[in-house]
């Protein structure tokens, strides 16, 4: 695994240790971060990122070499915490950036952070996680007014988003299908 592209562009990320995190493949990331720049403009310094699910943190990581200054990391696992905190640290990401053990399926009320406009879910698949963390993260005020999730899931679930949300487009790589949504 390595960061794609940006300031990091080439930089090693630290691997799981054991199966239960499984990071987006560095094909996929330079996927969606070759969409994700067309849909933003490039803009990644304007966006307040939140990586649910976060595991390796990867996809934070990504938007953070390209230039995003506010990021949230969020992950219930021990081991995806430390994990998160050793790529941080490896990367010397001090300033505004934040690691939190909570369950990214039932978030609390955010009382302490902006609502953030770019959001990547990436949970453990098949579970119907990732849309309870998206119920959660709209009522409690984690998503912003005409956010850009990025959702990834096994290909070929069927998935029934809020009808807050709206589907801009969505591509299946190998196992993993990949939704970009509004709200």
């Amino acid at each position: 695994m390595r960061i794609i592209g940006g300031k990091f562009k080439g930089k090693k990320l630290i691997s799981p240790s054991n199966n239960k995190i499984r990071p987006t493949s560095d094909r996929v990331r330079e996927a969606i971060f070759n969409i994700l720049s067309i849909k933003i403009k490039n803009n990644f310094a304007a966006q307040n990122v939140l990586d649910l699910f976060a595991g390796s943190g990867a996809l934070g990581l990504e938007a953070a070499s390209r230039g995003a200054n506010n990021i949230v990391f969020i992950d219930n696992g021990a081991h995806a915490r430390s994990l998160i905190r050793r790529q941080i640290d490896n990367l010397a990401l001090t300033n505004n950036v934040k690691l939190l053990g909570y369950d990214a399926a039932n978030l609390r009320k955010n009382t302490k952070f902006p609502p953030f406009n770019l959001i990547f879910l990436d949970p453990p698949y098949q579970k119907g996680l990732g849309e309870k963390a998206l119920i959660s993260a709209l009522k409690n005020g984690w998503i912003a007014d005409k956010a850009m999730i990025i959702f990834e899931e096994q290909a070929n679930k069927n998935i029934e988003f809020p009808e807050q949300f709206t589907i801009s487009d969505r591509r299946k790589f190998g196992n993993s299908e990949i939704y970009f949504l509004y709200n």
